[in-house]
């Protein structure tokens, strides 16, 4: 066990050649067009983690951070010797739950994050790799209900009625998904997370899938309810938001909005589900590769409800063995109609195969896409891909395979290797979030670094669940991933105004 009185992680910080001018490895460095732009990845230059049984304020382990993460507001910097430093804000989902939902709270985690770029072509030993990416935990949020009821993880089994004046009313909730009758409490599954300037955040959820709105303090405020074709409902048209089975149409079971992400100089929150909704063919991983990108107008979101101005088909890629979906776990803005995704196997340190065959930050396109938002998809009776065969009347978005996770030579570099063995070093099975920050370097102006963190679910030989011990037969770390980008179709500024810094 790690002894951490203070509840605070501190790793001593040891420069490995960091400070070295950035020379791009001509046989590293992958190249992919899209739109008539050329992006580049110039590879993995950072690599932490968080001990498995690491535990945060509350006396739980820290786990499942990989879910969504956002830079704090105001926080990022870059230093004159290349380094960079800022608070990443990370949300878990819905605590260890392997032997079913537990009563854990919604919470946010902040993490001071220092990243010393590695851009030498020797490789790491593991020891050296890990101060590439310093963590230090500083501070648990936990989340709350109206009336500062607190939140829960356990299965959504009840609907609790909308409230009055909805939708017409900007503060009034839909139905919302509850524990049970006898236990009313919002039950919540996070996946994804924006930071606003007024230090508020939007969470994404996958019971509802909802957009949930909260304060600094982690006070609930706002809500956004999907249209009736992303709703789970049963076959009587009843809203039904358990996660354990799949509804008659709406969000499969455990594939609501797991990306959400933000345009920043226009004011759109988009949100993606996993993978298709039932109805497009997302009861069988063969036909579920269709999935919905959808727009919010959150220019004022205290004033007016967030309308729904923008909806998108974007095509996953697929299996080669199978043809089995490789669903997407997180979204990011890139430029406007350009997005990165995060498409992945489950596989790794802590899957069901240590090796994995698919990590992927992607790119997709939608500028040449058919916008469907407002139109019959709408509606769950007009499926845009039944069995997964696209509505011939539909352009989807544009996809193309950029940033791959397990590229061996990439892992060797930083101490870490995909399939056997199953060790400390095994890069971890599932990658559920992206972050993008400024490089700084005037030489190459329109590169940034790409954050990623893992979801070890909270794995571990030596866990607290909700104040009880737990043995789950393994020690997953919380592993982190950063990568060096150049991407040329930023809006300069876009993403320094993102961050809350001065360009």
């Amino acid at each position: 066990m790690v002894l951490l009185s203070t509840y605070t992680l501190i790793l001593s910080l040891i420069r490995v050649a960091v400070s070295r001018p950035f020379t791009p490895r001509q046989d590293s460095s992958v190249s992919v067009e899209l739109d008539g732009v050329t992006y580049v990845n110039k590879g993995l230059v950072g690599f932490g983690f968080i001990p498995a049984d690491f535990r945060e304020s509350t006396g739980d382990t820290l786990g499942g951070i990989g879910s969504a993460i956002a830079f704090k507001q105001g926080t990022y910097q870059v230093l004159a010797n290349g380094s960079a430093t800022g608070t990443i804000v990370v949300h878990p989902d819905r605590g260890f739950n392997i032997d079913g939902t537990v009563d854990y709270q919604a919470r946010q985690f902040e993490i001071d994050v220092v990243l010393n770029p590695y851009y030498g072509s020797d490789d790491l030993d593991f020891e050296d790799a890990q101060k590439t990416v310093q963590l230090t935990y500083q501070r648990t949020v936990l989340q709350f209900d109206r009336g500062h009821t607190r939140t829960t993880g356990l299965d959504a089994l009840a609907v609790r009625p909308a409230q009055s004046g909805f939708p017409s009313v900007v503060l009034a909730d839909p139905e919302m998904p509850i524990a049970s009758e006898q236990q009313p409490q919002l039950t919540i599954d996070a996946e994804g997370l924006v930071a606003n300037s007024d230090g508020s955040y939007w969470v994404s959820d996958e019971y509802g899938p909802y957009i949930y709105r909260f304060d600094s303090s982690g006070q609930l405020i706002q809500t956004i309810q999907p249209p009736d074709a992303i709703l789970p409902l049963d076959s009587d048209g009843n809203l039904n938001f358990t996660s354990e089975v799949d509804p008659t149409t709406g969000r499969t079971g455990n594939q609501g909005f797991e990306g959400l992400t933000l345009d920043p100089e226009n004011n759109v929150l988009y949100a993606m589900l996993q993978s298709a909704t039932i109805q497009d063919g997302g009861d069988d991983k063969s036909t579920s590769r269709y999935t919905r990108l959808l727009a919010y107008d959150v220019s004022n979101p205290t004033v007016t409800r967030p309308s729904l101005i923008g909806e998108w088909v974007v095509p996953l890629p697929i299996s080669n063995s199978k043809g089995n979906t490789r669903a997407c776990s997180e979204i990011h803005f890139v430029s406007p109609g350009v997005f990165l995704a995060l498409s992945r196997d489950g596989d790794g340190r802590g899957g069901d195969d240590t090796e994995s065959k698919y990590k992927n930050a992607d790119l997709f396109s939608i500028a040449n896409a058919t916008d469907i938002h407002g139109s019959k998809f709408d509606d769950p009776s007009n499926p845009i891909a039944k069995k997964g065969k696209l509505d011939k009347s539909i352009t989807p978005a544009e996809y193309v395979e950029f940033v791959s996770f397990i590229d061996d030579d990439q892992l060797a570099r930083f101490g870490l290797h995909n399939d056997d063995p199953d060790d400390q070093t095994l890069l971890d099975a599932k990658w559920e979030s992206l972050a993008l920050a400024p490089v700084g370097d005037p030489d190459f102006p329109n590169d940034y670094f790409l954050f990623t963190f893992a979801d070890n679910d909270f794995l571990t030989t030596n866990g607290i669940s909700v104040g009880q011990p737990y043995d789950a037969g393994i020690d997953v770390d919380n592993q982190v991933l950063v990568f060096r980008l150049t991407l040329p179709s930023v809006v300069p500024g876009s993403v320094e105004k993102a961050l809350g810094i001065s360009a």
